[in-house]
């Protein structure tokens, strides 16, 4: 797939699972389970799906995954699984290594989300992409640093702070046009200033949404996570860039989706919904 002058790939990073209550919120289970079926410890199944475009002299990965170097607790409490993918696999299937990348944009610092930009040389985390910068929106990394009672466990300093000590974070201040046809777009709901990224020339836009609809089962618009610190504003977030999705027939890119990976979407009289959907593109 390219748009502009950047050739994209999908980049698949592993497996992990989340409380399906978490991810759904005030949504009963009898409802978010038909499509989203529970383990035995409540878990559903999601992906960690990154994106890689080339072009314009640079190799840009937005997000990164958990990373590879967890605790066997930690595995086993979010069910972390590699054996389906990994970032580094993933990269050299395509072509590239942690070397050849130029520019990693964060769209927040959650561990699911950063965790894959550092590796373990012995104890010490340090960064994986030593050439590239890094870049987040600055309230999201102040934030990071001082995170609430309700999301610290989201926040673990280990997976970001490698970044600043070996200077290679850049943090953004609001919307912008961070590279030439990439676009970074602040919203509020899920945390403060996680950021999702825009692609988009005259022909064709994605947006990777992230953590506002992480699956293509949060497309409705009271589907929202529970893990959210303003649900109402995710609600007004989802239906400004739904909307905007369904008139421009943007590419939503889903990071968490288990199954599908790109989706337009379409309005009816119960609201916004699927229409056509793309698993796979190289």
């Amino acid at each position: 797939m390219q748009i502009a002058n950047y050739k994209l790939h999908m980049v698949e990073t592993g497996r992990f699972g989340l409380d399906g209550g978490a991810m759904f919120g005030v949504v009963p289970k009898v409802l978010w389970n038909r499509t989203n079926p529970a383990d035995d410890k409540n878990r559903i199944s999601l992906a960690m799906r990154s994106l890689l475009l080339v072009g314009e002299g640079r190799v840009i990965l937005i997000d990164t995954g958990v990373g590879d170097y967890w605790p066997q607790k930690f595995c086993g409490i979010y069910a972390i699984n590699h054996e389906h993918s990994s970032l580094v696999k993933s990269l050299k299937s395509l072509g590239y290594e942690p070397k050849d990348i130029t520019d990693v944009i964060i769209t927040h610092l959650h561990f699911d989300h950063v965790g894959g930009a550092v590796r373990l040389d012995g104890n010490t985390h340090v960064p994986l992409f030593i050439n590239a910068k890094y870049h987040v929106q600055k309230n999201n990394f102040q934030h990071a640093k001082n995170p609430l009672e309700k999301d610290r466990a989201s926040y673990l300093p280990q997976t970001f702070m490698p970044l600043v000590e070996d200077n290679l974070l850049s943090v953004i201040d609001g919307e912008k046009e961070l590279l030439p046809n990439i676009y970074v777009l602040p919203i509020d709901g899920h945390t403060i200033a996680q950021q999702m990224v825009k692609i988009s020339d005259n022909n064709d836009t994605i947006l990777y949404c992230a953590d506002l609809i992480p699956t293509t089962s949060h497309i409705p618009t009271p589907y929202v996570m529970a893990y959210d610190l303003s649900p109402v504003k995710t609600i007004e977030e989802k239906k400004k860039y739904l909307q905007l999705a369904c008139e421009k027939n943007w590419w939503l890119y889903f990071e968490h989706d288990p199954k599908i990976a790109m989706t337009t979407v379409v309005k009816n009289d119960k609201g916004f919904a699927v229409d056509k959907t793309m698993n796979n593109f190289s």
